[in-house]
């Protein structure tokens, strides 16, 4: 007794999904489930926190304009969370008197989960996209979610080099957690 290793809880990647259009079909609990097996499976260490919405066409072409300068409609929106966790403590010294991990019988090392950000998938576009491309609608929504996930973990495409990193690890993902659930 008293030798015995410190034990701690399982990590948990929350993936809040949420519905926000009638205009397609969509299953939150096979999204969530593929959400969080990309996430684990890129090593993503600690609790974290994902937004997985799904919004019809004219809130998606707001977001696109609002945020990237952009009109009309696009298939999916990746929101990095960019800034550092706010510590707890008292500014300016960060000391731990403060309520939050430092807090007397709290763990030191747990502290609040981070938070990476929101992937919005417009399910109207992703349809017209899945026809477009001979694929099928479930098969374009795995991609448009995988595609805003990895942007959240840092990963772009602006470089041809970059684009080639993403594709091969997009289609890795798919090949993995969802293609085998087909």
């Amino acid at each position: 007794m008293g030798n015995e290793p410190n034990v701690r809880t399982t990590m948990v990647v929350d993936v809040f999904a949420a519905d926000e259009q009638n205009d397609h079909p969509v299953d939150l609990s096979r999204w969530t489930a593929l959400a969080r097996s990309v996430l684990d499976a890129r090593g993503l260490s600690g609790d974290a926190e994902v937004s997985l919405l799904f919004v019809d066409e004219a809130s998606i072409a707001n977001l696109n304009e609002q945020f990237l300068g952009r009109s009309g409609p696009t298939d999916v929106l990746a929101f990095p969370v960019e800034d550092e966790p706010i510590q707890s403590g008292r500014s300016p010294d960060m000391g731990g008197t403060g309520p939050g991990p430092q807090s007397p019988g709290g763990d030191p090392d747990e502290g609040p989960p981070l938070l990476l950000g929101d992937v919005v998938v417009c399910p109207a576009v992703a349809a017209r996209n899945a026809a477009e491309h001979g694929i099928g609608y479930p098969d374009e929504l795995a991609l448009l979610i995988v595609h805003g996930l990895l942007h959240l973990l840092g990963m772009d495409h602006e470089r041809a080099d970059e684009a080639e990193e993403m594709e091969k690890l997009e289609q890795e993902m798919l090949d993995r957690f969802h293609r085998v659930h087909e």
